[in-house]
């Protein structure tokens, strides 16, 4: 029979290139996996991370199995973002890719008796033809999801394919009443002795179908006539065994879950599952925790995704590469739509071997994760624009949507377009349903901006099924005020950019699903926005998961049935005026309001209840009530407000683009556009307007002016920015640039010769 052996435990690791070891290196530190050496650089705000070669090494020995011709396996969950693996001083597979599984058949390198010498040489270094090439978000390095050791019978279901389970369920509804299971399973050195046995049972454990087939012939359909369909309430599961037979014994068995649901997307009715039009509206989530990286436990992982079921989403946009199995199996249990995509983000390298590489890692994200009910939508790309559009990159979109069909005929695919993506374009119509990361309110635009962009796409493509795959805006605990404003960075703009589009949702149905960036703060090391670097604070909880910002309550009021009551505002503790006003988020129609034991007002209302009150000298208690529930605070009236509820003012930045204006002096703001050969103009990209520092200054000075971003070599996402250009830069996220603006940057550029790359 097939044995797991669990390897997590006792590994010596060493951070730098040390070279292939020839003995267990007992002098390297002793690490347990999960591991990953970016567990503190890659977001303590330093500005950088180590992105190099390191070495893993365990000694194991060779499992013994009873039946002849037996196999070993090396199994790797996740290896950030290649890997070599060696046994007994031989290289025995290498991996490109930091998020899938891979194997690798290590039986002939296996000594008969004693200790074998198992090595893993990591690296997250950049390499032209692994995705992701650049993005928003650390590139952890190490061997942060564990490592096993498969011990089969010389015949056994397959273990070389992509790193599937070797067996593949595909359930479906019946109009009649129950459900069909397709089975396949596939069998490795089978021959006339061997059977393949199927058996589906359901959550009780009770057999409700079962099958037998030849091992060279093993895809089967079997019918459950009463079975209970998957969904978002009540997500049943089904469990199925394949067990390969000779004669009367057992040689191999593979378990895997299933549910039956059907479901479709409609451009004017939304999402529907099982016959109900249900629209989605829920997160998307990155894998990484304080000062632990990426090397979450299973145990951390199902955290996650109950504080994301407690928030009331039902479905989960799961950014921006292959995730844990340990999570999809999270949210099979707990009835999430899930949305899973491929690192193919920002920038397309032209480069085939990248390409190769899109079509790998794809083939690895589906083949892996075919069984997972959760799982309705294969994403092919996030904002690929932001690095330019070629026919090359049109064509590679339609490639790995027809691989996405060839794999898997009974999902949907989908794709987030950059804001900035034309509404008319190439882009349009290659996959199923479509969605947008639009940051109107906070990168550039009014966030009352979402709903009128939302509608005139609607109207221009009634024929496309349009999700919004991206929102949001950085919120920061400490920062607080009573005028909240875009770009403040303060836990209550964020709550009231989230309010309004909380209801822009609701109000519109037919989009088929909203992800709001982010579920967690997290990691980003060459980020510096708003006091706090090395994240993305737009978090609706923080990146240690200890604190749920106001914003997370909006949603709870909109999404979830369970009664809720919340009192905002509660870190804005100390407070100056005469009024201050209290908000209350809350999905109970009528909420009361005290001070000081005092009523206040009765308001009856949807979601968002605004008090006005004036606090008296020293400490005030503030309570709210509805029905039976109750939720308090205390404020303390104050002279003055803490300097520390402010973010430090950038003079700068406040003001903006007027001072570009002055910069600017006396260009003619309003003259054409020109682009003369040989001169840099906006349509160059940052990376080689960089190769003239004189122009490069002048143009990271312009954009910071503009947008509050700091652009340049050395600076905070310069490998992502710098295949950009200013033009596209600053209209990212749907900036409102001022008349004149690029004008006079253009202006201004023309005057630089371009530098003769060598």
């Amino acid at each position: 029979m097939r044995k797991v052996i669990n390897l997590n435990q006792g590994w010596r690791f060493i951070r730098e290139d040390a070279g292939l070891p020839e003995t267990l290196p007992l002098q390297w530190p002793v690490v347990d996996l999960p591991h990953t050496w970016n567990a503190v650089d890659g977001h303590d705000g330093n500005g950088e991370y180590y992105r190099g070669r390191c070495w893993y090494a365990k000694s194991f020995e060779t499992p013994r199995q009873p039946l002849g011709g037996g196999r070993v396996y090396v199994e790797i969950l996740a290896a950030g973002q290649q890997a070599s693996v060696y046994v007994n001083g031989r290289e025995v597979t290498y991996h490109e890719g930091g998020y899938s599984a891979f194997r690798a058949d290590v039986t002939e390198l296996c000594k008969e008796d004693g200790e074998n010498l198992l090595v893993v040489a990591c690296s997250n270094e950049s390499k032209d033809s692994v995705y992701p090439q650049a993005a928003d978000f650390t590139f952890y390095g190490g061997l942060y999801r564990g490592v096993n050791l498969i011990s089969v019978p010389g015949t056994h279901f397959d273990l070389d394919y992509y790193g599937g389970p070797g067996l593949q369920v595909t359930p479906k509804s019946c109009e009649g009443g129950g459900a069909t299971f397709e089975m396949v399973s596939w069998v490795t050195d089978g021959d006339e002795n061997f059977t393949v046995m199927y058996s589906v049972r359901d959550e009780d454990g009770n057999e409700v179908a079962s099958a037998v087939r030849p091992a060279d012939q093993t895809k089967v359909t079997v019918y459950v006539p009463d079975a209970e369909e998957w969904n978002i309430d009540d997500p049943c599961l089904y469990t199925v065994t394949a067990s390969l037979l000779r004669r009367n014994e057992i040689y191999d068995e593979v378990t895997v879950r299933a549910g039956v649901r059907s479901f479709s997307c409609d451009p004017e009715k939304g999402f529907c599952i099982n016959g109900k039009w249900t629209p989605l509206r829920g997160v998307s989530r990155h894998q990484d925790r304080l000062y632990k990286g990426n090397a979450l436990t299973r145990e951390e992982h199902y955290e996650d995704a109950w504080m994301i079921k407690e928030l009331g989403a039902n479905t989960i946009r799961l950014a921006h590469y292959q995730h844990s199995q340990d999570f999809y199996d999270a949210c099979d249990d707990l009835g999430f739509i899930v949305w899973a995509e491929i690192p193919f983000i920002t920038v397309m390298n032209p480069d085939p071997a990248a390409h190769q590489n899109c079509i790998s890692q794809m083939k690895e994200l589906i083949i892996q994760n075919y069984n997972h009910p959760s799982i309705c939508f294969w994403g092919v790309s996030n904002e690929i624009l932001i690095g330019g559009i070629s026919e090359q990159l049109v064509e590679n979109h339609k490639e790995l949507n027809a691989l996405c069909k060839e794999l898997d005929s009974t999902r949907l695919t989908t794709i987030a377009h950059v804001s900035m993506t034309p509404i008319d374009g190439p882009m349009h119509g290659i996959t199923d349903v479509e969605s947008y990361n639009h940051y109107f309110g906070w990168y550039g635009g009014k966030m009352e901006d979402n709903g009128p962009w939302l509608d005139n796409f609607h109207k221009v493509h009634p024929e496309i099924c349009l999700g919004v795959s991206e929102y949001g805006c950085e919120g920061i605990l400490t920062y607080h005020g009573p005028a909240p404003a875009c770009k403040d960075y303060s836990e209550d703009y964020q709550a009231l950019y989230h309010e309004h589009m909380a209801k822009v949702l609701e109000e519109r149905p037919w989009i088929w699903s909203s992800h709001v960036w982010n579920m967690f703060d997290f990691g980003c090391a060459f980020r510096d926005e708003g006091g706090v670097a090395g994240r993305n604070n737009k978090g609706l909880v923080t990146i240690d998961r200890k604190t749920k910002k106001d914003s997370y309550y909006i949603y709870q009021a909109y999404w979830t049935e369970e009664p809720m009551l919340h009192l905002c505002g509660r870190r804005y503790a100390q407070r100056a005026g005469e009024t201050t006003r209290i908000k209350v988020y809350s999905n109970q129609p009528k909420v009361t309001l005290y001070l000081n034991g005092d009523a206040v007002e009765v308001q009856t209302g949807s979601k968002v209840f605004t008090f006005t009150v004036a606090l008296k000298e020293g400490f005030n208690m503030v309570t709210a009530v509805a029905g039976d529930l109750k939720d308090s605070m205390t404020l303390e009236k104050v002279e003055k407000e803490p300097a520390v509820y402010s973010l430090p003012e950038d003079k700068e930045k406040a003001e903006g683009v007027a001072n570009w204006f002055k910069l600017a002096g006396d260009l003619d703001l309003k003259a054409p556009m020109e682009f003369p050969e040989g001169k840099y103009s906006i349509r160059d990209t940052l990376g080689d307007i960089a190769e003239c520092p004189e122009a490069m200054a002048m143009v990271s000075q312009a954009i910071k002016l503009a947008t509050g971003r700091r652009v340049g070599p050395g600076e905070g996402m310069w490998v992502m920015m710098k295949v950009s250009t200013p033009e596209k830069l600053c209209k990212l996220g749907g900036a409102e640039i001022p008349e004149g603006f690029l004008e006079s940057l253009n202006a201004k550029l023309i005057q630089f010769d371009k530098v003769q790359k060598s």
